[in-house]
């Protein structure tokens, strides 16, 4: 998107954003309530989010908008936006096409610490990343 595009003043007037510019946005799938992953927002990807409803994030590796699903082809839809009680968490209901983990798996939470505090990954990869990303 080339075109500058604001937050409605309603939000505008309520989020925090963080030092750097940023809010943390929690995606969780609008009809299971599975939580899929965290990312960083900054304002322009929320306006954006809002004004097209495909979700857009920060990227704070790159410092650039990256837009879900741009590469993979993994996209996510915004159906629902929630901000918490103190502005500075955004909660994302999105309706998730295919995998929304880097690593090809459902969702990015796979790692589940177990009794005796090992990090166990409990989610199988369903998408090759290469298949995704490419090398």
């Amino acid at each position: 998107m080339s075109e500058a595009i604001s937050l409605p003043d309603t939000l505008a007037q309520e989020v925090a954003f963080d030092d750097k510019g940023l809010i943390a946005a929690i995606a969780q799938q609008h009809d299971t309530g599975e939580v899929l992953m965290m990312a960083w927002m900054n304002r322009q990807s929320l306006a954006e989010t809002i004004a097209t409803g495909q979700v857009c994030y920060w990227s704070r590796s790159r410092q650039s908008l990256w837009r879900k699903g741009e590469s993979s082809g993994q996209v996510q839809k915004l159906v629902e936006l929630a901000l918490d009680c103190d502005g500075d968490c955004l909660l994302l209901k999105v309706d998730q096409t295919g995998v929304a983990c880097h690593t090809g798996r459902r969702n990015c939470f796979y790692r589940v610490l177990t009794d005796d505090h090992r990090l166990e990954d409990r989610l199988p990869v369903l998408k090759d990343p290469e298949d995704l990303y490419g090398k």
